[in-house]
């Protein structure tokens, strides 16, 4: 199937009869101005453009080669059956470019969707569409109407035969095949039509043409303005129905119309879109009881017993705090983050457990149903039985191109372009080595932001402390704060800048390993891109989550990074507002960013090239030139949206017991990042190649492993990073107040050390009055015979945060199991819909071989009767084996 010669021994072998009718008589008749300037129709105003290809006259020292391979490549293309007309550059809007518009006949549009498989109406079900459930009359206003829900009726389809054709239901052979698959049709030829012989290899594929600029742009067309319904003798302007319905701000809060982005885009965006409506949907939920938790934390703030005390000031207004760093730090009070305490609790309280243990649950419900949706959807799309080497397993053009071996397929018994592991693994080498220098990059990056942190927090704890016009700003402003916020914005831009050229690294690296097929490039690019971005946006959260402040030391015994700098501290309340800080920050910060790249970039490159020509798309002339001004979405479009997505939902998971409230904003990006991605494809991009898809592949993979790890990662976040088991111990062991068991935490909390076993080189420069101070841990005082070491608190404290870990995880997972087992991989509807459908579809081809028997057999009752037994017999089996 991926072989380019099949176009020619097609061709050879009479099964494309290529018909070279001369429409002179017509052109000659055809006034320009008496066409519309939307027209998607030949000069004659009958054959339907499909395809177009442009090209730009080349003066450079290789425009005869260009030339030339462009006149081998459209030969070729017209002995495959297509029909070419070429618009000459003078009549461009610019004057420069010339445009080759493409039609697929008939005769081509049978022999290619037999080849590849495709799927097309033999009878109008009889299968009734899911009926409203109640809940579905309160949901009326989200409704869209239902012509545009479902633009077509249902129908049984089989695989497109043409010795069959009366099978199917074609009442026009004009409009038989949606422009949907008349445009992947015309691109599989493109494809794999030759262009020459260079180097004594065949040279094949529109894609090394573009890549050696020999074409500028291959484009299917949209069929009409965005902005106003097309007219006769046009089709049905879908672009129109998709910009009216759904790809509008206003229409936030309605649902798409799935089938219709199928039918325009193809099966691999639409499911892409299936999936963010359905994500958005689910995280609904999650963001209603983070919101939930949140109201909580901000009612119970001012009641918070730990932050009463630290905010008394006869409690931390005499708790001396030991310095937070080398000599120009100096000794504080404990009151002074009174209002960090409280915000610290917003995020830091009993809810946090409850809220882990819950997206937990949240996260397997999500994938669990999310089966059951697609298993819906490959029923309601009919990809039941589509097979993915109908196009991800197809031979890459490119792979084609450099092999020089060819090996026998053990299945085809055919003779199969072949590359040899050596020559592959010096790439491999090459990547893999590539790959681990830039995530040791974003390691080093990130230590760079932490040196950076514990140099300026000296500078802001000296400025602050100097300056009194800054004793206002303190209350709320500490220096532990102002660092957090400049450190975390730091750290955004360098993921930002690693990012934009990672990309373009990762994507060059890909494409020298030559992957074999579509699919091996997509997930080696996937694993690279993926990796990457892991470590890239979550690596600074990690840090904050796990590793600040656990191995700092204690007063006079500091833990220093490089010998230099000390290592950080966690505020008095512990980590997890900083964590919030962290985290709110960089998610924020990449979909503001994301979306308005989204909608900025193409708009500016539209914009700018519309000025270039020095005109607009609706002054233009043609169809094919407004399409042509617009921007190309790209082979790895889709697969950028499907990244960031994923990226945003391990921000949801992984952290989300730090941040109730990233369900929240998650779903508001998503609410406006489904209308912005609408709004590109319909607007601001040409029409992408119809592809198909039954799943959202490799991304599932993902998802699952991150769903995995989230338990893992909440769970160490409420034990080492929240301060709620250490006050549970305190509850429950140590208070000795039995109306008011939280009174007291704070000073237990905090152990003492004595000023003088400071080292001269960390000691505050000014002598206090004071002889102790006090800091974070469990150590025994100066005067025990065992000062400074741990007590036996920190040992209790230990076991319960581990005790809490391993109770909670098995807790999560076993709820995980039970509802994996629980609930079912596909519907049982589906199931019998999916049985239904393949019964009749057998009855319905045994119906027709039995009537062309028939007519084949004539009078011959007996040879009929046994005929007919014979087939009655294998349509029984079926329906057993059914």
């Amino acid at each position: 199937m991926g072989d380019p010669n099949l176009l020619e021994v097609l061709a050879e072998e009479g099964k494309i009869a290529h018909k070279d009718i001369d429409y002179s008589f017509q052109m000659s008749e055809f006034q320009r101005n008496q066409q519309s300037k939307d027209s998607i129709f030949f000069r004659d105003g009958i054959r339907q453009i499909d395809f177009v290809l442009s090209y730009v006259d080349d003066i450079k020292k290789d425009s005869e080669l260009k030339a030339e391979r462009r006149k081998e490549f459209e030969k070729n293309l017209r002995k495959t059956g297509l029909e070419l007309e070429i618009e000459d550059k003078r009549d461009s809007e610019d004057g420069r470019t010339y445009f080759v518009k493409i039609h697929a006949p008939w005769e081509v549009l049978v022999t290619y969707a037999e080849v590849l498989g495709i799927k097309m109406p033999i009878k109008e079900s009889d299968i009734p569409r899911p009926k409203h459930t109640p809940i579905s009359y309160v949901l009326g206003p989200v409704r869209l109407p239902q012509n545009v829900k479902y633009p077509h009726p249902e129908y049984f389809t089989a695989q497109f035969s043409r010795h069959r054709q009366e099978l199917f239901l074609i009442e026009d052979q004009a409009t038989f095949f949606p422009s949907s698959s008349r445009n992947r049709i015309v691109y599989y030829i493109l494809s794999r039509c030759p262009f020459g012989i260079e180097d004594g290899k065949k040279r094949f594929g529109i894609e090394r043409l573009l890549t050696s600029n020999t074409y500028s742009s291959a484009y299917p067309l949209h069929d009409g303005q965005y902005w106003k319904p097309s007219e006769p003798p046009n089709p049905a302007n879908e672009r129109y129905i998709l910009r009216k319905n759904w790809a509008r701000f206003s229409y936030f809060y309605k649902e798409q119309p799935l089938d219709l982005i199928k039918n325009y885009y193809g099966e691999k965006i639409g499911i892409y879109f299936v999936f963010l409506g359905y994500y958005t949907e689910m995280l609904f939920f999650a963001a209603i009881v983070g919101l939930a938790c949140f109201i909580y934390g901000l009612l119970s703030m001012e009641h918070n017993a730990c932050s009463m005390e630290i905010c008394d000031p006869e409690i931390g207004g005499q708790m001396i705090m030991c310095p937070l760093c080398d000599q120009v730090c100096d000794y504080w009070r404990l009151n002074s983050t009174c209002l960090a305490s409280k915000f610290s609790h917003l995020f830091d309280n009993e809810s946090t457990v409850f809220f882990a243990i819950f997206m937990g649950i949240w996260v397997t419900l999500f994938l669990e149903f999310w089966k059951q949706r697609q298993a819906r959807l490959e029923y309601e799309w009919d990809l039941v039985d589509f097979e993915e080497e109908q196009q991800q397993l197809q031979l890459r053009p490119e792979f084609e191109a450099m092999c020089k071996h060819r090996k026998l397929n053990a299945v085809t018994k055919e003779m199969e372009p072949y590359m040899p592991l050596y020559t592959r693994i010096p790439w491999y080498c090459f990547s893999g080595a590539t790959v681990t220098l830039w995530m040791s990059l974003v390691v080093t990056s990130m230590v760079a932001v932490i040196v950076y942190r514990l140099s300026v927090f000296a500078t802001f704890a000296s400025f602050m402390e100097s300056d009194a016009s800054l004793k206002q700003v303190k209350s709320f402003l500490t220096p532990q704060i102002a660092t957090s916020l400049t450190g975390s914005c730091l750290n955004f831009i360098v993921i930002l800048i690693l990012n934009f050229f990672y990309e373009r690294i990762s994507a060059w690296i890909t494409k020298m390993e030559i992957p074999r097929t579509y699919q091996e490039y997509e997930s080696s690019l996937t694993l690279k891109m993926f990796l990457f971005q892991f470590v890239n946006f979550y690596s600074a959260c990690f840090y904050v989550a796990f590793f600040k402040g656990k191995f700092v030391g204690y007063p006079g015994e500091y833990t220093y990074l490089f010998n230099e700098w000390r290592g950080e501290e966690c505020d008095p309340g512990g980590c997890l507002i900083e964590l919030t800080t962290q985290l709110t920050i960089i998610m924020t910060g990449k979909q503001i960013f994301g979306n308005v790249k989204e909608a900025i970039y193409p708009l500016a490159l539209n914009w700018w090239r519309r000025r270039k020509a020095r005109t607009n798309s609706e002054k233009l002339y043609s169809r094919w030139e407004q399409d042509h001004d617009l921007e190309s979405f790209g082979p790895l479009g889709l697969f950028y949206e499907y990244l960031e997505t994923v990226i945003q939902f391990g921000f949801v998971t992984l952290f989300v017991a730090s941040f109730p409230l990233a369900p929240l904003l998650a779903l508001i990006n998503n609410i406006v990042e489904i209308r912005v991605d609408a709004w590109k494809l319909t607007t601001q991009y040409r029409r992408t190649v119809a592809s198909k898809a039954h799943s959202i592949g490799v991304w599932q993979d993902i998802l699952y492993g991150m769903a995995v790890l989230s338990v893992a990662t909440n769970a160490f976040i409420v034990a080492f990073t929240s301060d709620i088991i250490p006050r549970l111990v305190y509850y429950y062991a140590y208070s000795t107040n039995a109306t008011q068991p939280m009174r007291g935490y704070v000073n237990n909390s905090l152990s003492v050390f004595l000023i003088a076993d400071f080292p001269n080189h960390t000691a505050p420069s000014e002598t206090r009055d004071f002889i102790t101070c006090r800091y974070r841990d469990y150590r025994h005082p100066p005067d025990d015979e065992n000062k400074y070491f741990h007590n036996m608190q920190f040992w209790h404290v230990l076991a319960a945060k581990m005790t809490f870990i391993i109770v909670m995880e098995h807790v999560v997972f076993l709820v995980k199991f039970l509802l994996a087992w629980m609930i079912p991989d596909v519907p049982k509807d589906v199931v019998e819909r999916i049985k239904r459908e393949k019964l009749m579809t057998i009855k319905i081809l045994h119906d027709f071989e039995l009537n062309k028997l028939k007519e084949n057999l004539g009078i011959n009752s007996d040879e009929l009767a046994k005929h007919v037994m014979i087939e009655e017999n294998k349509a029984q089996l079926a329906k057993s084996t059914i």
